[in-house]
């Protein structure tokens, strides 16, 4: 009796340490993997609230295009020369600090200033996600303005959903996108301290803009890359990422053998060890 009493006060403490471990590990893949896809829920939701012309997609056409209000024009420049021009000139006809935005299309614009890229407080480092320093409104306005200064570059897309494939999309971005941001869209390091974003927050809009226009290290696919119909079943497949269906398991924070490895040895050589420590104690 008091032989089993003290090889169960010795199982106690490793018993519980395992377990907490356990817990512990699941809840901070899980909590990882919920906040991402609860930003990219917040964020879809505002993709939507477009004011000037379009809306969310029409008809059977899987992309349509904005056209924006020249009548914002003056209130982005307002907007442009406060908050931009010290880097990009007042006209965005670029400097020393930044480039030149004329022609680039608003598509561009819209993409750096709706995640929050831009404005960037250093141009030597690489701009990351953040929240948004203008209104929709207001940066509708900027992209009008910048996009006035010079003809071309492509428009603002808006992606019916409804009108893309799930399945097509995975394959063409397994393709062309994994090798970077991973098959889970979680990104990844790439090298010389840049890395490929995790696309978690990406609205539709913001999706098929960084396709068109290529931000930062990203290549550019043009129409003579994807069509528009490709460009649409990408940002379905992406979008289903951000609330994917995790049959069979707990998500893990999506980003595979990692987080497997870690609850396969937590657990699978946790449980070993005690049922080693178990067996030692009987035999004493």
């Amino acid at each position: 009796m008091k032989i089993h009493k003290k090889l169960g006060r010795h199982l106690l403490v490793p018993v519980a340490l395992g377990i907490g471990a356990s817990v512990s590990g699941v809840a901070l893949f899980s909590h990882g993997a919920g906040a991402s896809t609860t930003s990219g829920s917040a964020s879809s939701g505002s993709t939507n609230s477009v004011t000037y012309g379009g809306t969310a997609g029409s008809g059977n056409a899987p992309i349509t295009y904005l056209k924006l209000d020249p009548s914002t024009i003056g209130l982005g420049k307002t907007l442009f020369v406060e908050n931009c021009s010290s880097c990009h000139g007042d006209t965005a006809e670029g400097t020393s600090r930044a480039p030149n935005l004329q022609g680039l299309g608003a598509a561009t614009i819209d993409f750096w200033v709706s995640t929050g890229r831009m404005p960037l407080a250093d141009p030597t480092i690489q701009a990351t996600s953040k929240p948004a320093r203008f209104s929709r409104q207001q940066t509708l306005a900027i992209d009008a303005y910048v996009s006035s200064l010079a003809q071309g570059g492509p428009a603002i897309p808006i992606v019916n959903l409804g009108a893309a494939s799930i399945s097509a999309g995975e394959g063409l971005f397994s393709t062309n996108c994994a090798a970077c941001h991973t098959i889970t869209g979680v990104g990844d390091a790439l090298a010389d301290s840049i890395y490929a974003p995790s696309l978690y927050p990406a609205t539709p809009t913001q999706i098929a803009e960084a396709i068109r226009t290529g931000p930062g290290n990203m290549p550019r696919f043009g129409t003579g890359n994807f069509s528009d119909q490709q460009v649409a079943d990408i940002t379905k497949y992406v979008q289903y990422l951000q609330h994917p269906n995790n049959a069979g398991g707990i998500g893990l924070g999506h980003v595979g053998p990692v987080t497997e490895g870690f609850v396969g040895i937590l657990i699978g050589l946790g449980s070993l060890m005690i049922a080693g420590y178990w067996i030692g104690g009987r035999a004493h």
